[in-house]
């Protein structure tokens, strides 16, 4: 992999991943740019401790441009873009339109492809491998910067999601605090351990292995499976087998089959509702061990991937209990979720 580090015309920075240790990437962001002014604060709801992130400059960002006018594309024929190449591989930037910013932590973009009509699933297993160098690279380098105590890596996939940018991207926050649900499960983490003196997580693994019914997938190195108490219609948790705090940690072999596992997961959630359904709106969340734990080596790495959509044409609506008290209803009971995520296995 190559990287190649450089600055947008405003200051922010821009960094591009490559295969090819010859790629050359010189190209100068040409815009009149001026600095870009955002003043974010972290404020901490009295009743729970929760931390919320006050960011009222994000109202002015880009919202649904025409195709042609898409700041993500490369910077070819005319286009204005926060990428001033004419092609690439795989770029990340700082947000223009930050929810952390100015030492309140950072957050940063990651474009998949230069392809504005690709999706994710679309890509190929060499560049989701890069996809993976890149996420780990920001995680390592993000986990220096002052004050941040988390890095979590995510894509926002759908207009029912709340996405703005059809353009296949990403995001990578890096936290001054650790998140909610992170601090949750440090919690069952701890009292766990307490009360049987064994890991919760390598715990969570064999209880789904040993009840079957819930797996989607396992690889040597992966396993796949519908949480017992999954949250949403069609969740999915990926987690490595040998447990690992974060992406730095996962070995080689791991890292080439989660390329393979996770194009998987996705392939089958633009199946789960048929082939006359548009592509399936998710979140996939990466969720790693906050740099400031002590006891780190405790918590496992996993994704967890899910949507919104219940049904044909349906969206699952956070409503009422969801919402204004936090208890979930879930609408498909996991284990035919997990059914229905077999039988759309990828074709071999």
């Amino acid at each position: 992999m190559k990287k190649t580090v450089t600055t947008l015309a405003d200051g922010r920075e821009l960094i591009y991943y490559d295969a090819d240790e010859s790629t050359v990437r010189d190209a100068v962001d040409p815009r009149p740019l001026t600095a870009v002014v955002s003043r974010s604060e972290i404020r901490y709801d009295v009743l729970t401790g929760d931390p919320v992130a006050i960011a009222s400059h994000r109202q002015a960002r880009t919202y649904h441009p025409p195709a042609d006018a898409c700041p993500l594309c490369p910077a070819r024929d005319g286009r204005e873009s926060e990428i001033p190449e004419e092609s690439y591989e795989v770029a990340v930037f700082e947000n223009r339109f930050p929810s952390l910013s100015g030492g309140v932590g950072r957050c940063e973009v990651v474009c998949f492809t230069d392809d504005h009509t690709a999706s994710f699933a679309d890509l190929s297993e060499e560049r989701v491998a890069l996809v993976l160098d890149a996420w780990t690279d920001r995680t390592s380098a993000l986990a220096t910067l002052p004050g941040v105590e988390q890095v979590y890596c995510f894509e926002n996939r759908g207009a029912e999601i709340g996405v703005t940018l059809p353009h296949a991207h990403g995001q990578i926050y890096a936290f001054p605090y650790v998140s909610p649900r992170t601090a949750a499960m440090r919690r069952r983490l701890d009292e766990h351990r307490a009360e049987t003196g064994r890991n919760l997580f390598d715990d969570v693994i064999e209880r789904e292995r040993v009840d079957a019914e819930r797996i989607v997938l396992e690889t040597e190195h992966w396993i796949a499976f519908v949480p017992y108490a999954a949250h949403w219609p069609y969740e999915v948790h990926l987690h490595p087998k040998r447990r690992v705090p974060d992406l730095l940690a996962l070995d080689g072999a791991a890292r080439t089959e989660c390329a393979q596992v996770y194009l998987e997961l996705l392939r089958r959630f633009d199946r789960i509702f048929g082939p006359d359904e548009p592509p399936t709106p998710y979140i996939a969340a990466w969720h790693q061990a906050p740099f400031t734990d002590a006891r780190r080596e405790d918590f496992g790495l996993h994704l967890e991937l899910f949507t919104v959509r219940r049904a044909s044409g349906k969206l699952k609506y956070l409503a009422g209990t969801e919402s204004g008290m936090g208890a979930f209803m879930n609408d498909v009971r996991p284990e035919d979720a997990a059914r229905r995520l077999r039988e759309v296995a990828t074709a071999k």
